[in-house]
């Protein structure tokens, strides 16, 4: 079955970008009578087969949301666990994603990230950054809101010293600000758990990208649903504003 979903997928007209919303990892952990952190020890697995998945079929950049701003007002236990958690994968995954010559990197607000997780994660860059498969992005203590009015002190001390032309501002301009700059915009965007919400993330980013959403909870979602996935992405007509006719000429 594995093989057959892969063979469907068009390897040419693959996303470059694919952004997913790792949702329900908790209410997956209380359906089987167990802890929140069950439930995203269980994503962990996910997110391994959803690497290999992207590594399998050569796509370059994935973002997975793996912790909001918004999350940090979670309970403290939880979020202390979470940041655990995140130190012992990355521990235990760095020798894999060498291996298959994946790129780690991260986007956020590294300044509300404790010391002991931050120092894992900036080990993860620096020892995978000479990589140039898959981009994995991880979106740790971000919001894309965060990102915006991040961008836009930064705007604003550059106009105020006359250092930036409001005449020749473009939105490239302004996207060059964000900290998605380096990486072009998703086209497809996956979310589990049957929520029909964008709950922050790379608003400025997401425009035009497709949407796609699963009842399925992040633990349960499987390589198979990956493939599905794009393999719908690329079932859809992509207008940007146009009408068909256009796209056809």
């Amino acid at each position: 079955m594995h093989g057959s979903i892969m063979d469907k997928i068009d390897r040419n007209s693959l996303p470059k970008h694919i952004a997913i919303i790792m949702d329900g990892n908790g209410r997956w952990a209380k359906e089987h009578g167990k802890h929140r952190i069950y439930g995203h020890r269980a994503g962990v697995q996910t997110v391994r087969e959803i690497v290999e998945a992207s590594v399998e079929i050569g796509l370059e950049h994935l973002t997975l949301y793996t912790f909001s701003t918004e999350n940090w007002k979670r309970p403290y236990q939880e979020v202390s666990a979470l940041m655990n958690l995140l130190v012992v994968t990355i521990r235990k995954e760095l020798e894999e994603l060498n291996k298959n010559n994946v790129s780690v990197r991260v986007i956020g607000d590294c300044e509300k990230i404790p010391e002991k997780t931050l120092v894992e994660v900036k080990k993860a860059i620096e020892k995978t950054k000479d990589n140039n498969g898959l981009k994995l992005i991880i979106a740790l203590s971000y919001s894309s809101r965060w990102d915006i009015i991040n961008s836009l002190k930064k705007i604003i001390n550059l106009a105020s010293n006359k250092q930036l032309d409001s005449e020749l501002f473009t939105e490239s301009t302004f996207k060059s600000f964000l900290s998605t700059a380096m990486y072009p915009d998703p086209e497809l965007l996956i979310r589990t758990s049957g929520e029909f919400r964008i709950s922050n993330f790379l608003l400025w980013e997401l425009a035009y990208s497709e949407l796609f959403f699963t009842n399925k909870k992040w633990p349960e979602f499987t390589k198979e649903d990956f493939y599905e996935a794009i393999i719908n992405y690329q079932h859809r007509e992509r207008r940007f504003g146009k009408v068909s006719e256009q796209l056809k000429k």
